[in-house]
């Protein structure tokens, strides 16, 4: 396994048992090739991603992320940046303006994925919070 992988599964590892503390079932998912659905799973119709790279590219990330969450024909999504030398609860957790109810989708055709959204940044603590509701909300 290359450094960058290592680097990479751990920061997925760190993020799970973390989101175990509310969320139990949540769990690394193995790689499934060309139509990825995300790093995490076992929230309810939730993915997540995590990064932890020198080079931040929020940007592409944010739509790689989106995608999976089409993928894996989930309602929300969510990304997790490793921030170096702080706790995982510091961590930069990013979530969509329109799942949060900030940004209006209605020019969205139902089913698809909006071209752009503005995004939400909060400390992981926080961010696992918000999802805890955003997901009962819907429930």
């Amino acid at each position: 396994m290359t450094k960058s992988k290592a680097k990479g599964t751990k920061a997925e590892t760190d993020a799970v048992k973390f989101l175990r503390e509310r969320w139990p079932g949540a769990e690394r998912r193995a790689l499934s090739g060309n139509k990825d659905k995300g790093d995490i799973v076992g929230i309810f119709r939730t993915v997540g991603e995590v990064k932890a790279a020198v080079k931040i590219e929020l940007a592409k990330w944010q739509r790689e992320t989106l995608t999976e969450m089409a993928n894996a024909e989930a309602d929300h999504c969510f990304l997790v940046i490793k921030v170096p030398y702080k706790p995982v609860a510091k961590w930069d957790f990013w979530l969509p303006a329109y799942q949060v109810g900030l940004e209006d989708l209605s020019f969205t055709p139902p089913g698809e994925l909006p071209e752009v959204c503005q995004w939400v940044r909060m400390d992981f603590v926080l961010g696992r919070d918000v999802l805890d509701r955003v997901i009962w909300t819907v429930r």
